[in-house]
């Protein structure tokens, strides 16, 4: 049942809320994340006191769970978007984007004349070389709104690709500082594919073959970027490239900032990349992706932790991208997860630590920790049918057979690390 599975967990979220709340304050598109452990724990402690009374059912309390985590979402984007109201705006969508930028996909001389014409300045040319793409960077006329100039760009281009440089989120929290970080005392076998991940930058105690910024001020260590990078080396990948698309910028995470850095990881010969990220659809970044795609690039990528009623999670939801959700110590599925329009697997999330920015040790729960081991294995089969040795690995969980809360199957079920 599903009260069966939520009870439980109150506890485990309750040792890790208050550390998570020491390092909240003001929201920044990358120290944001946390508070969905908060949320879920205080969902539970205001149910628990119900769930005696027979009228209180297991769905009004997965209901109630699942309203609480998308209230949530929706308070922190406001607070975001309050904090960074000069840097930050929504688009046409409702989506926070970079403010006063537009930008154009693969645009034509005409194209780019016209939008002159309109008011629209030219901020910078990108060519995505290994990606085969170009984009323009268009600056708003004076007095307009982001989700005003995409329609009125939309009328004099309508068959032009136009798109808000839209704000993508890291998928998980670390809480507390832990212990000193130590090797570990599992040998998982050495993985020698190259791994790309798309993220924050790790901190300096973590063994990276190459970080690049692609962010004002980046790269930056953080504790998400960090955790990312040592739950990936603990796998077994023992090379390790990272693309910080965040850095302090207070609009960093945009569509083009991991543009940016998908294109210099292609070039670099990356084949499986780690986006621990989610956002909303965006036609600039679906290009890129499916461009890498193309070159026989795997992108591996999280659901979130909106809980279900958040929109689809990209770029999880892309086609071919893998989505990956996440499990808790007893491999149940995080009550937190969100949903992406596909899920292909499970792989531990939660009940384990991964190395934060300052080299300690601290406590992680979230999807964007499932991704690593995912793509670990992804990098561990490369050069055969990877997905055929992916559902040859995963442990089928829940109904027979692929389903909503574990995709085909839980994957590096002895990848966890739980000191």
């Amino acid at each position: 049942m599903i009260l069966k599975r939520l009870i439980p967990i109150a506890a485990i979220l309750a040792a890790s809320a208050a550390p998570a709340l020491a390092q909240l304050g003001l929201p920044t598109v990358s120290d944001a994340v946390d508070e969905t452990v908060q949320t879920v724990d205080h969902t539970l402690r205001t149910a628990a006191p119900t769930v005696r009374d027979a009228s209180t059912s297991a769905g009004s309390l997965a209901d109630a769970l699942a309203g609480s985590l998308a209230g949530a979402r929706l308070d922190r984007l406001a607070r975001l978007l309050r904090r960074h109201a000069d840097s930050v705006e929504r688009d046409n969508s409702g989506n926070l984007a970079r403010k006063d930028e537009l930008l154009l996909l693969d645009p034509g001389p005409d194209a780019i004349a016209t939008a002159r014409a309109a008011g629209f300045a030219i901020l910078s040319h990108e060519e995505l070389v290994e990606l085969g793409l170009a984009v323009v960077r268009l600056g708003l006329p004076a007095g307009m709104t982001l989700a005003q100039a995409q329609q009125v760009l939309a009328e004099r281009l309508p068959d032009a690709s136009i798109s808000a440089d839209t704000l993508n989120f890291q998928s998980g929290g670390v809480a507390g500082t832990g212990r000193p970080r130590r090797a570990s005392t599992v040998a998982m076998p050495a993985i020698r594919t190259t791994v790309g991940v798309i993220d924050s930058a790790p901190g300096p105690g973590i063994a990276v073959a190459e970080t690049r910024g692609f962010a004002r001020g980046a790269p930056v260590a953080s504790n998400h970027g960090s955790a990312v990078a040592s739950l990936l080396a603990h796998a077994g990948v023992r090379r390790i490239l990272v693309a910080d698309v965040y850095g302090k910028d207070p609009a960093a995470g945009n569509a083009l900032a991991i543009v940016r850095a998908l294109d210099w990881l292609i070039g670099r010969d990356i084949r499986v990349v780690s986006i621990s990220l989610v956002g909303p659809a965006n036609p600039v970044l679906a290009r890129a992706i499916a461009a890498a795609q193309r070159r026989g690039a795997v992108i591996v990528a999280p659901v979130g932790n909106d809980g279900p009623a958040a929109p689809a999670a990209y770029p999880a939801s892309y086609p071919g991208v893998i989505a990956v959700t996440g499990v808790d110590g007893r491999n149940r599925a995080l009550i937190e997860a969100g949903r992406a329009l596909h899920l292909d697997y499970a792989a531990p999330g939660a009940d384990m630590v991964a190395a934060n920015a300052a080299g300690r040790w601290g406590r992680v729960r979230g999807t964007s920790f499932a991704v690593p081991f995912v793509a670990s294995r992804v990098a561990l089969g490369m050069g055969g049918d990877v997905i055929a040795r992916l559902d040859g690995e995963a442990v089928d969980l829940g109904k027979r057979g692929p389903d909503a809360s574990y995709g085909r199957g839980l994957l590096c079920t002895t990848c966890r690390r739980t000191r």
